[in-house]
This record gives C-alpha cells, sequence and structure tokens, in this order.
C-alpha cells in the first residue's frame, strides 16, 4: 500500500511540475495536491513500519518546486487582451456582406407548399 501511494504521489508531483512550467500554470496546484496528500499518507506509513523516507522527501520536494513556480507565474504573469477593435470590424464587415447577399435573393419564386 505504501509503494502505492509513493508511484501515485510521485506521479502526481511530476505531472504538477511539468504543468507549473507550461502555459496552463493554474491546472498545476490539482496534481500538486493530489502529490502532497499520497506524500502525507506514504510518510505516516514509512513512519509505522520504519522503512526509508527517501522517496517520500522527493515526492515533497517536487510538489513545493511545482506549487512555487506555479504560484509565481500566477503572481506575476499578465494576461493581455489583443486589440478588438480589428476583429469589431470584421464582425460588422461580414454581416453587412451577409445582410446585402440575403437582400439580392429573389424569393418571390420560389412555391413553398
Amino acid at each position: 500500500m505504501r509503494k502505492l501511494f509513493i508511484i501515485l504521489g510521485i506521479i502526481s508531483a511530476v505531472l504538477a511540475v511539468l504543468l507549473a512550467l507550461l502555459p496552463l500554470s493554474n491546472l498545476a496546484f490539482i496534481p500538486a495536491a493530489i502529490a502532497f496528500i499520497c506524500g502525507f499518507i506514504a510518510f505516516v506509513m514509512s513512519n509505522k513500519s520504519g522503512t526509508s523516507k527517501k522517496t517520500v522527501v522527493l515526492i515533497f520536494l517536487l510538489t513545493i518546486i511545482a506549487l512555487s513556480f506555479a504560484s509565481y507565474k500566477a503572481v506575476f504573469t499578465e494576461t493581455k487582451v489583443g486589440n478588438t477593435e480589428e476583429l469589431q470590424e470584421k464582425e460588422k464587415a461580414s454581416e453587412e456582406e451577409a445582410i446585402e447577399e440575403l437582400e439580392g435573393l429573389d424569393l418571390e419564386d420560389i412555391d413553398i407548399e
């Protein structure tokens, strides 16, 4: 059971580090929390059985690294909005073109029965 929590903790911690380094850094908090919980359970089981705690320390270290990267990016990264005026102009132009096409249709010749 201890090995299962160690494996889950390592996988979650590595995933958290990878997500923290990618632009999706806000998603890194979820696997970091899972890694922390699995690491804590593995730590308690290691204390009861008296086995080595080196891998559990690795889980906590990777989790702390992931949380620090994700927190840094969440605090210091600005989201910039692009030029929306161009998009609005293109939208108006396409709407006008659609209206012109609809006005150009001859609907009187169509028999609906």
